[in-house]
C-alpha cells in the first residue's frame, strides 16, 4: 500500500517554511552589513577597527580612504573616562 498524497503536504509545507525562514535570515543579514557578508570569528581587533569605521563613517561596515580624518575626529575619543579616586 503506496503513501497517500494527503499525507505529503504538511511536509511540503515544513520544507518551504525552512526556506522561507533561511532566505529571510540570509536577507535581513546582508541588508544590515551594507550588502556585504557577514562577518565571523571577530577579535578585539576587528570590533575596535569597526568601532573606528563607526566614528569616521557613521556605519559599522564603511571604510574611508580619505588620508585625511574629518572635522571632529580628534575630539571624537572612543576612550571611557574613569573615576579617579584621590
Amino acid at each position: 500500500m503506496g503513501v497517500p498524497f494527503e499525507a505529503l503536504i504538511p511536509y511540503g509545507i515544513i520544507i518551504t517554511m525552512f526556506g522561507v525562514t533561511g532566505a529571510g535570515l540570509t536577507a535581513v543579514k546582508y541588508l544590515s552589513n551594507d550588502g556585504k557578508k557577514a562577518r565571523w570569528n571577530r577579535d578585539l581587533w576587528d570590533r575596535v577597527m569597526m568601532e573606528r569605521d563607526l566614528r569616521l563613517t557613521g556605519n559599522l561596515r564603511g571604510q574611508s580612504s580619505n588620508a585625511v580624518a574629518p572635522k571632529g575626529f580628534e575630539v571624537n575619543n572612543p576612550w571611557k573616562l574613569e573615576k579617579r579616586i584621590f
